[in-house]
């Protein structure tokens, strides 16, 4: 269940923003003081925060700053003031939306609604982000640069990762001994291209079930190496 924090100093109106979001499945917790809404929003247990802005002690403006310093959850502003500059100062300091009041309740809980999807949305988009690349049970791990074939970790060195990573991220794709020597290695090593060779060679025989039939590094003649998916 999502868990809303309410930081409103009238209870007339947090009671009944708290009755429609709890009506639509919410948690719903009241804060009525700027400082037990700080307290409280800073625990971290809040999936979205809906914060008024005159409130006693500190207001809305330093409340927002402050969540923002420390987490990145949706916080929904409301404000008895309409001037453009009020809007535009708290959308400046990370506020995701400002309403004015009188508002709907139901366009509340719209609201409510419509910014933790949108934050659900970008999660898992960050989640996907933090890549795998799995193929036939090949499975490599880019942000912690580890690889597993059929659920088993295998040990790589860093370039012999560097190369298997950049064939894998570019499939299907034939890649002279040339190019792959000055894309991992870099122009300013000196070396032999036969360095390509030797650590596909190590690659092979760290990944594939059989060297001479391999089914992920195919070897190109004349041309290079390919990566098979």
């Amino acid at each position: 269940m999502k868990k809303i924090l309410i930081i409103e100093d009238d209870i007339s109106i947090a009671e009944l923003q708290r009755d429609y979001l709890e009506i639509n499945g919410f948690q719903v917790v009241i804060a009525q003081s700027g400082v037990k809404g700080l307290n409280e929003a800073m625990k971290g247990s809040y999936n979205l925060i809906i914060l008024d802005l005159m409130l006693p002690e500190i207001d809305g403006f330093e409340i927002c700053k402050r969540i923002r310093e420390d987490q990145n959850i949706p916080i929904l502003m409301v404000s008895a003031r309409k001037e453009d500059i009020d809007k535009i100062r708290g959308l400046g300091l990370g506020a995701d939306d400002y309403m004015t009041k009188p508002f709907s309740p139901n366009e509340l809980v719209a609201r409510v609604k419509a910014h933790l999807a949108r934050y659900d949305r970008l999660v898992d988009s960050t989640k996907k982000v933090s890549q795998h690349l799995t193929i036939r049970g090949l499975d490599i791990d880019i942000d912690a640069r580890r690889v597993r074939v059929n659920g088993e970790e295998i040990v790589l060195t860093a370039k012999e990762y560097d190369l298997l990573l950049f064939l894998a991220s570019n499939p299907d794709k034939v890649f002279s001994k040339e190019y792959l020597f000055d894309k991992v290695w870099g122009l300013e090593h000196y070396g032999d291209i036969a360095t390509v060779t030797v650590h596909i060679g190590k690659i092979r025989e760290k990944i594939e079930a059989n060297t001479n039939k391999p089914q992920y590094i195919e070897t190109i003649w004349g041309a290079g190496y390919r990566f098979k998916v």
